[in-house]
């Protein structure tokens, strides 16, 4: 089988570095030329186009970085779906909300097309390390197809259920990624209000009820303050808890905890933080409380 990627980007590059260097026959495409003139360079072929792509490949991986850009990609007159054939499976890894997911499946059920929803969680480190957890939702006969290449780029996949289930996953994992990163933060202003080294407090988290990834993950960044230029940006996380805050709306959903995070990741991409890393909503709790 052929299998075609689109999107370069910060989990991109590192997935398809994956599938090239476990023997995957990959085609790809972005919007940098320079990019997919690297991955020739490398043993991968190009595409000239979305559609290019899609017409050469018997399964299309996209992994891009907004809903709009996702929902123009592959419902767009002349994206993915528009030119996909009967039998091909098409995966959406991008985190995009519960409609864009169902909106896709049945476009391209209507070609004879599959579909599935196979959003990724790990950051750049589990994409160039090809420890991804991969959550998919689908049909089983899709998944089967897919998982060849899934199990290139990632250490934990699991088909979770029927179309949506996978992006249902997805905003489930973030929502507790925010959560839990403005949790960590308000523990580690408190450490250093009361003179706890930061790394110390992390270290004995490490082994008590308190202790979570995003601490484990948070404490060096925060005890270096390293939070601009981040690979993992706060406009990332904002942009996912945007989706759940939306989720929650449309279901009638109290989502208090998601929504406050929201909130504060959302203040640093107002105050021009954009890039910064989403352990630097230690500055929000800063800034707010009374010296």
């Amino acid at each position: 089988m052929t299998v075609g990627f689109i999107g370069l980007g910060n989990m991109g590059q590192g997935m398809v570095d994956n599938l090239l260097e476990k023997g995957a026959d990959l085609t790809v495409f972005t919007r940098t030329r320079s990019k997919i003139e690297a991955m020739i360079g490398r043993g991968a072929k190009g595409a000239a186009s979305v559609a290019d792509l899609t017409q050469k490949v018997d399964v299309v991986l996209v992994c891009l970085p907004s809903v709009q850009t996702t929902r123009d990609l592959l419902l767009g007159d002349d994206g993915v779906i528009a030119n996909a054939r009967p039998g091909q499976v098409v995966v959406d890894h991008s985190t995009v909300d519960i409609a864009t997911s169902r909106a896709c499946a049945e476009a391209a059920e209507a070609k004879g097309a599959h579909f599935l929803d196979a959003p990724i969680s790990g950051g750049p480190g589990g994409a160039s390390g090809g420890t991804l957890a991969i959550m998919v939702g689908g049909s089983e006969a899709a998944f089967e197809t897919a998982h060849e290449y899934f199990s290139k780029m990632g250490a934990n996949v699991k088909l979770m259920g029927p179309s949506g289930a996978g992006t249902a996953m997805k905003l489930i994992n973030q929502l507790l990624v925010g959560v839990n990163t403005v949790a960590a933060a308000e523990a580690f202003a408190l450490a250093n209000s009361a003179g706890v080294d930061i790394q110390a407090a992390a270290d004995l988290l490490a082994v008590s009820w308190g202790n979570s990834v995003m601490v484990g993950r948070s404490a060096p960044i925060t005890a270096t303050r390293e939070f601009p230029n981040s690979s993992a940006p706060v406009r990332n996380l904002d942009k996912d808890l945007g989706i759940i805050r939306d989720l929650a709306s449309a279901e009638g959903l109290s989502l208090e905890l998601a929504l406050k995070s929201q909130e504060m990741f959302h203040h640093m991409i107002e105050q021009g933080n954009t890039e910064h890393d989403i352990a630097g909503v230690l500055e929000v709790i800063e800034e707010r409380s009374k010296k």
